[in-house]
């Protein structure tokens, strides 16, 4: 079942496919590819592809966001007739990225430094210097706009991931700088460890959220055994399981990230936990 089906008040109406022509016409108009739509909206890419494809119909507040960033009336997406805009109306200024996007930005920021439960509505529509209104305008919700903060950290982290994996030798040099990059050394790895941890709280809380984390963790352990597994071909490693492997090294990252975020000074330092598991890949991965 469609997780939007218990909500029948909240999605808009398109019995004759026309929200979806129309939004296809924005995407078309924008000329981006639906997956870098669906990152501008934060909204799951496979939800997107749902509907667009006619098995998912749009909510209304997706229907906001999609109407924000492609500079259309909402009424426009529900069927109304294109109005022209009112001569001499200045555009209003949006933010790099747009609204929704800042919005989600600003979000992750303060959850980092004040935790999930921490952040209010007020805060973030403060920090975006627009009105709480604005915020619910497109995130009605506010478990909702947590969710698209922290899916919004895990694309961050993807796109990342995938670009280092792009740029090195091989996959002893890949998986060197995969642990660079999950080591909290600068403010957004920091950032992004802090939203992590979060995250695994409210995990074992929250179902929804619990289906986000198991999708981060399983996607991060795939990434870590699919470079494993190039590396034992590539004979930078000697032959290992690489899923076991990588459910050792992760865990590994994990807890290690988990004491240099610890604030007491004797606590762990980012160039203790990145010795500690380079450490690892030699003694555990290093041909004989």
């Amino acid at each position: 079942m469609d997780e939007d089906a218990g909500d029948p008040g909240a999605r808009g109406a398109d019995d004759d496919g026309g929200v979806t022509d129309r939004v296809r016409q924005v995407i078309g108009r924008l000329g981006c590819s639906h997956r870098e739509f669906a990152r501008r909206m934060v909204l799951d890419p496979s939800k997107l592809s749902r509907s667009l494809g006619g098995t998912r119909r749009f909510t209304l507040a997706e229907i906001v966001r999609i109407a924000d960033i492609g500079g259309v009336e909402t009424g426009w997406l529900l069927g109304a007739p294109e109005r022209p805009a009112p001569p001499g109306r200045a555009p209003v200024p949006v933010p790099e990225g747009g609204r929704p996007l800042q919005i989600v930005r600003e979000t992750v920021r303060l959850i980092a430094e004040h935790g999930f439960h921490g952040v209010r509505i007020a805060d973030i529509a403060a920090a975006c210097g627009t009105s709480p209104a604005a915020v619910h305008y497109h995130f009605p919700g506010r478990d909702e706009l947590l969710e698209a903060a922290v899916r919004r950290c895990m694309d961050e982290d993807t796109e990342r991931r995938a670009a280092i994996l792009a740029e090195a030798a091989d996959a002893r040099a890949e998986l060197e700088q995969l642990i660079a990059l999950q080591t909290p050394r600068t403010a957004q790895q920091r950032r992004q460890w802090l939203v992590r941890l979060g995250l695994w709280a409210e995990a074992a809380r929250s179902t929804a959220v619990g289906r986000l984390h198991e999708h981060y963790c399983r996607q991060w352990r795939t990434t870590v055994a699919d470079v494993l597994r190039r590396g034992v071909g590539q004979g930078v490693f000697r032959s290992v399981d690489p899923d076991s492997t990588a459910l050792r090294l992760t865990a590994l990252i994990d807890g290690l990230a988990t004491q240099v975020l610890v604030t007491a000074p004797d606590s762990t330092s980012p160039d203790t936990m990145q010795a500690a598991l380079l450490a690892f890949v030699e003694s555990e991965l290093a041909p004989r």
